[in-house]
This record gives structure tokens, C-alpha cells and sequence, in this order.
């Protein structure tokens, strides 16, 4: 399956964006032995410009990602089509048909070409320390179902250029503490870091046994967490960022003793 024309320019377009927010810094690979093969990129998710942050540090590396985004995005007036268009896969988490998107998107991956790109957490992580939260055994259930490859990507920096935020933008007051973040950023000039780890070593599991979909969740969770210590060596515990508008309601059963 060969990228989309309008999705590679929307691409051109997030690279330069990332470079007016901040400096990125990419480390890893992906083998060549996966390019253009099935290949899930499994990754924590700290904030809202986290994915245009990926997105970027994809292209740096020669990959065209594409994701599983949330119905409502694809059901939008404009954006929703424009998604689409870009060979975004679709996936209700609150819905039953949850299953079923995940058998699309391994046959969308079984037909070869672009890596799909997934957050396990779900959302954003809300760990007073930023360390991923538990999340689900989607993405293991895939890469069992599917015998596709999982690379582990770990982020931190991009939660430094945009602020959480609300929960619900409903008049351009709601926009402001995204704008106002994000123009602090292009001031000050973030450091981005996004680190490509090893393939997650899975094949010793299988999809019909039981408890093995967790156990492959837990060593892609235990791979992201992994590669996130040394880019945040100086910051082990909390953030030194403050968001104001982001809780710390969550917990990461991931955090490193």
C-alpha cells in the first residue's frame, strides 16, 4: 500500500511545524529488514503535540506512519474525510466492535507498506511522574494475531510545547491555553526526544494462549519505559515542566524502582 499524496504533504507540512516548536532529537532505529513489512509502532503518549512530534521523528528516519485514531476524529465535518484520505484506520475503544477494528487494521498491516502507529495507554498519561499508565492488550493482541513486529518508541519533551489543555473546546477561550503554551515554546525552544527501540521479543507467545496477550502487553510497556530513562535522566521523578491544566490522577505500574 503506497502513502497517500496528501498525507506525505501533511507530513512536509508537521516537520516544518515541529522545527518552528522545538529541536528534535531522534535516536534508534527501525532494521531495515522491516521496512515495508507488517510493523506496529507502539508508543507512550505525555501530550497533545506528542503525535505531530512522532510524526516528524518518522520521517527523520524514513517511515510514513500511519494511526488508529478514535471514531470521533474521523466522523469530524472537514478533518474527518481529510483523515481518511490519509489512510488513517479507525477504532471506537468505547464500542464492541473494538475486535473488529483490530482485525482490520492486521489485515491493513498484512497488505504491507506503511507501519500503523499506536498510543497502548489510550490517551494521555496522567501519572503525577509522566511514566506511562497501564494501558490495554490491544496492540499485543494485534502483533500476536497478526505475527507482526512491535517497535517500542519512547517520547519526552513534547509535553513542554502544548498544555493539556480541557477536556471539551467549546468557544475560543477553551483554544487559549493551547495557543498561549504553544507560543512559550516557539520562545523558548523545547528539546524533543524520541527514542526507537528493538523490536519487542514476542515470539515465544502466541495469540490462542491464555494470559499471553498480557504478557506481550507488559514487555511492549516494559521496552517504552526502558528507552524513556535516559531521556529523562535528569528528571526521574516528576516533571520539571509544570502544566497547570494537566491532572495527576493516573498511576504507572510501569515506573522503574
Amino acid at each position: 500500500m503506497s502513502t497517500p499524496l496528501f498525507w506525505r504533504v501533511l507530513m512536509a507540512i508537521d516537520r516544518g511545524f515541529v522545527a518552528l516548536t522545538g529541536k528534535l532529537e531522534v535516536s534508534g532505529d527501525v532494521p531495515p529488514e522491516l521496512l515495508g513489512k507488517p510493523l506496529l509502532l507502539a508508543s507512550n503518549h505525555i501530550g497533545n503535540l506528542d503525535p505531530f512530534v512522532l510524526i516528524a521523528a518518522c520521517r527523520k528516519i524514513g517511515i510514513n506512519p500511519r494511526f488508529m485514531l478514535a471514531g470521533g476524529l474521523l466522523d469530524a465535518p472537514v478533518m474527518g474525510p481529510a483523515l481518511k484520505a490519509c489512510g488513517h484506520l479507525r477504532v471506537d475503544r468505547a464500542s464492541a466492535n473494538v475486535g473488529e477494528a483490530m482485525h482490520r487494521a492486521v489485515e491493513a498491516l498484512q497488505k504491507g507498506g506503511d507501519p500503523i502507529a499506536v498510543y497502548p495507554e489510550g490517551k494521555i498519561t496522567l501519572d503525577p511522574g509522566m511514566w506511562p499508565e497501564r494501558g490495554k492488550t490491544g496492540v499485543a493482541r494485534m502483533a500476536l494475531g497478526g505475527g507482526i513486529p512491535v517497535i517500542p518508541i519512547s517520547q519526552w519533551g513534547a509535553h513542554e510545547a502544548v498544555y493539556w489543555g480541557n477536556l471539551r473546546v467549546s468557544g475560543w477561550r477553551d483554544f487559549l491555553p493551547y495557543l498561549t503554551s504553544w507560543l512559550s515554546a516557539v520562545r523558548k525552544r523545547p528539546t524533543f526526544k524520541v527514542h526507537f527501540g528493538k523490536p519487542v521479543e514476542l515470539s515465544d507467545l502466541s495469540a490462542e494462549t491464555m494470559g499471553d496477550a498480557r504478557r506481550a502487553h507488559e514487555r511492549i510497556m516494559g521496552a517504552i519505559t526502558e528507552g524513556l530513562v535516559p531521556l529523562r535522566l535528569d528528571e526521574p521523578d516528576v516533571p520539571k515542566f509544570h502544566d497547570p491544566t494537566r491532572p495527576t490522577t493516573g498511576s504507572s505500574p510501569w515506573r522503574p524502582a
